[in-house]
């Protein structure tokens, strides 16, 4: 749901240069679709996931990658973890650490529980947690697009969010 989430609003945000992707960190649900959960509850929002496959995380995504974001403690820990270096744990952030309700709070204290165990109101929960972090995720990207050296892919020092934390953007 993040993603197609994330991608809608990038879009309607006009921000030019963002991908949008995710995956799961084992291949347990690789190539199946969206739970159809999800899906009535993305349909009920104007969000289409017909497309949506799932997929498993691929450790060159560490480089690729310029936000790492991750839903639940569990893919948080095995994300950082798995992390082949300090400049690739610097791009995982919890994805509420982008609500502003969520403001301070311990990465530990910040997941989103798996709605795949409930009902259709688990559903609909989080994609309420997800949409609260939406408008701080497009404000880190915004702000990661617009901080200059970014010439030719050469770059010093990385650019920081006002937060402080590392960012690259693929504009």
């Amino acid at each position: 749901m993040a993603e197609l989430m994330l991608a809608e609003a990038a879009a309607a945000a006009q921000l030019t240069g963002v991908e949008v992707d995710s995956a799961g960190i084992t291949a347990y649900e690789a190539g199946r679709p969206i739970d159809p959960r999800a899906a009535r509850t993305l349909a009920a929002h104007n969000i289409s996931s017909r497309l949506h496959i799932a997929r498993e995380w691929r450790g060159e995504w560490f480089e690729s990658r310029e936000l790492i974001l991750a839903l639940d403690v569990d893919h948080y820990g095995w994300l950082r973890q798995a992390a082949p270096d300090r400049a690739a744990v610097a791009k995982i952030r919890m994805l509420r650490s982008f609500d502003p309700a969520a403001a301070g709070a311990d990465p530990l204290d910040l997941g989103i529980e798996d709605p795949w165990y409930g009902g259709h109101a688990d559903f609909d929960a989080t994609w309420e947690l997800i949409q609260a972090a939406v408008p701080g995720i497009l404000a880190h990207v915004r702000a990661a697009q617009l901080q200059p050296g970014d010439q030719a892919g050469c770059r010093d020092h990385p650019r920081r969010d006002p937060a402080g934390h590392p960012v690259r953007s693929n504009s």
